[in-house]
């Protein structure tokens, strides 16, 4: 799939600037004023992000009243519920806020609702066991700001709900005793972006200081909850970036037992950073839910010793051994399917249908699908008596807002700008799908239908050296809004040693006639003609490390390739 380069503009006066504050490498004022840092200040938080620029929790709307129902229930002895999703943002969520809360409230347990018998959120069967069991305060967790009717029945059980969610809310919100959701209009607290696991922490540190605990151990808490930022995949800017920092400096040092044993089975050697929590650590934590019970995640990174991390970081290593293998033959399926679909180029989004589908995996098959036509698409598999799915969007497209669009055609759907869930009968698939189709061609801009490579820098090959990628380490964690720096190397070409490897990928030396430098290119093998050619050519690119044979080198990770543009 052709790609469009876009490089990213910067404004010369204010790199200069930054540049005279800053005396460091020529590149780094450029990367720094296009991420929005543009003073010595604002560089020093950037390069060195300190807890204590976090925002004070109570500037939360109804953390008071949170704060307050939690210590009356302290105080009386309830019982307490804490709920959250199935995925690694509930299950981080509801682990690191029963841990804290067990030192200082035993009487409580943990609830996650079953992705199968109960789908997303809150759930008829997960209050039914909270009056069951005698609970009278939930506190759920990366859910339940669309429980409208659910939290309603709740009250009349005598149950109440403190509910902390980072979903955009619906203009009716439920009746609970508090909502914690930056994302309300009236909700003065500064940062949007949190994820659940982060409004929960800050719900945490809200209850510390009103407890008086002196120990801070809100902050034990740190690299389940960078766990959480890497696997959502919210902005890494501001507060995400703080706590992502904190929790990686924790996870590598003291990690929760649970990590450290998903570490360990994974034969992980290196440190910890977002990219080994996204691809390692996450897709793990995720298997428990998608293959079997998620409450086995919640086991694992409550377990209070090694061994019994092991135990269950062994289950959730083979539920991801499972994943994959229904992932791969559901992506097979999906992509014949839309091979034999003749109008399927004529098609601004992209919609396949199985009953028999593994629900757990329709959100990684639709990414896997968005990759390969580049166009928002929906998954669906029945589950039960009714048809679930999982979206995918692409840049700049606003997924979750072309669903409500369609809203007439579902039972209940959620979710955010580039990815969301829905639920709707069997016999509005067809409706739904039409629907859909018809509200992406009508709102798809021509732009967003070409993926983009955004390129912070056209380099020179004598800058690519140690020294540049140790300043751009300095630029970590990275994550959306803080990406690792796409460079530009331009007029370049083959040494004559390039060469395909594995038959999908380009292995390539190239020189610009005084310097050679290597890199790796996953999937570009249809492009290597263009070196076969000895042809003058672009190469768009990330600086990457590569350890071989205990041989360090510095290598291009190559985005893409095209025949040289002169400028």
């Amino acid at each position: 799939m052709e790609k469009r380069w876009a490089t990213k503009s910067v404004d010369p006066a204010k790199v200069n600037a930054l540049q005279k504050a800053l005396q460091v490498h020529p590149a780094l004022p450029t990367l720094l004023v296009q991420r929005g840092i543009e003073a010595f200040e604002e560089a020093r938080s950037y390069f060195r992000p300190r807890l204590e620029d976090l925002h004070s929790p109570w500037l939360f709307k109804d953390m008071d009243k949170a704060v307050s129902r939690i210590e009356k229930a302290i105080t009386l002895q309830e019982k307490i519920l804490i709920y959250g999703d199935y995925d690694v943002d509930g299950t981080t969520a509801v682990a690191s806020f029963y841990l804290f809360l067990r030192s200082v409230h035993p009487t409580l347990d943990y609830y996650i609702p079953h992705r199968y018998k109960e789908g997303y959120g809150i759930s008829k069967a997960g209050i039914d066991f909270a009056a069951e069991n005698g609970f009278s305060l939930i506190i759920s967790l990366d859910c339940g700001i669309k429980s409208v009717e659910l939290v309603k029945y709740a009250k009349e059980l005598s149950i109440d709900f403190i509910i902390c969610d980072h979903h955009l809310p619906d203009p009716e919100l439920p009746a609970a005793v508090a909502i914690l959701n930056a994302k309300q209009p009236d909700c003065p607290y500064p940062y949007k972006e949190l994820c659940g696991c982060g409004v929960g922490f800050k719900l945490m540190c809200a209850l510390q200081e009103k407890l008086q605990i002196t120990d801070n151990r809100a902050l034990e808490q740190l690299d389940l909850l960078a766990t959480a930022i890497a696997a959502d995949i919210v902005p890494m800017t501001g507060e995400n970036r703080i706590l992502a920092f904190h929790g990686l400096l924790k996870a590598n040092r003291n990690p929760n037992p649970g990590i450290a044993a998903l570490c360990e089975l994974s034969n992980l050697k290196q440190d910890l950073d977002i990219q080994k929590l996204v691809f390692i650590i996450a897709p793990r934590v995720n298997a428990a839910g998608r293959m079997d019970e998620a409450g086995k995640a919640v086991e694992l990174f409550i377990a209070n010793d090694k061994s019994l991390a092991l135990h269950f970081a062994s289950q959730l290593h083979s539920d991801n051994t499972d994943r994959r293998e229904a992932d791969r033959a559901i992506t097979k399926e999906a992509l014949d399917m839309l091979e034999s679909d003749k109008e399927i180029h004529s098609k601004n989004a992209t919609i396949v249908y199985q009953p028999h589908w593994h629900k757990g995996v329709v959100g990684i098959v639709a990414s896997r699908l968005t990759e390969q036509y580049y166009r928002p698409t929906v998954v669906l598999t029945k589950s039960g008596d009714i048809v679930a799915g999982s979206a995918r969007s692409v840049v700049g497209f606003n997924l979750y807002e072309a669903i409500h669009a369609c809203k007439e055609y579902l039972l209940g759907y959620g979710g955010h700008f580039a990815a969301a869930g829905m639920t709707l009968e069997e016999k509005n698939v067809s409706a739904f799908a039409a629907a859909f189709e018809k509200v992406v061609s009508n709102t798809l801009l021509p732009e967003q239908k070409i993926p983009v490579i955004e390129i912070d820098l056209e380099i020179e090959m004598t800058a690519l050296n140690w020294n540049l990628y140790k300043l751009i380490g300095q630029m970590e964690p990275f994550g959306p809004d803080n990406l690792r720096p796409v460079f530009l190397l331009r007029g370049v070409w083959n040494t004559g040693y390039s060469k395909i490897v594995k038959d999908e990928h380009i292995r390539f030396s190239v020189t610009d006639g005084q310097h050679t430098f290597n890199g790796i290119g996953f999937g570009l093998a249809k492009k290597f003609t263009l070196l076969e050619k000895q042809q003058s050519v672009d190469i768009a690119f990330t600086l990457d490390e590569n350890d071989f044979n205990n041989q360090r080198t510095l290598q291009m990770r190559v985005m893409d390739i095209r025949k040289n543009i002169p400028v």
